[in-house]
């Protein structure tokens, strides 16, 4: 909008903060750019910063490691990659935001079988791989060992638990076809 000033010049006035609608575990929120978000916020910083998911964690911040993985309308997304400004009306779920009887969750926590070994040690990615295998297992609840491994792997284990994580996601399979498939 321009309007004339007092001097009778143009006066370029500044438009109405554009807002943006994001779900975000299942709570809306509406946000103004430039007031809650600037345009080069990423989602990670977002979540973390100003809704205090802390469960995602940021470590490469540029795509290569996976740990600030979360679903984004469904998907497995890199959320150190994703700008916040471009999700309006998009629903997004962090790892807070899963069932704490989510069947990947206590795979997760109950893996310990000999020859596999643990699914997480130090614990840094095991949000990332969390989410990762939720949106794998979302959307074929049944993958071959060889789908599991090309699902989960933009994610990195700092400590090498692959066997065991890709045991977890495997018997997180079993358990959700046994309840009748489904989350």
């Amino acid at each position: 909008m321009i309007r004339a000033d007092k001097r009778g010049g143009k006066d370029h006035a500044r438009p109405k903060p554009e807002t943006i609608r994001l779900r975000v575990n299942g709570a809306w929120h509406e946000l103004a750019v430039g007031r809650d978000v600037s345009q080069a916020e990423t989602l990670s910083h977002l979540l973390r910063e100003r809704f205090g998911l802390t469960g995602l964690k940021l470590s490469c911040e540029e795509g290569a490691c996976g740990a600030c993985t979360v679903i984004l309308d469904g998907k497995a997304v890199l959320s150190c990659m994703t700008l916040a400004v471009e999700l309006d009306g998009r629903s997004v779920v962090t790892i807070e935001g899963l069932p704490k009887d989510d069947p990947v969750i206590e795979a997760f926590a109950g893996q310990c079988e000999p020859g596999y070994g643990t699914a997480l040690q130090c614990g840094y990615c095991t949000p990332g791989f969390v989410m990762a295998s939720r949106a794998l297992l979302d959307e074929n609840p049944a993958p071959t060992p060889a789908e599991i491994k090309e699902g989960l792997s933009g994610n990195l284990c700092r400590c090498g638990c692959y066997a065991g994580i890709a045991r977890a996601v495997w018997h997180a399979s079993r358990k959700t076809a046994a309840k009748g498939g489904g989350k």
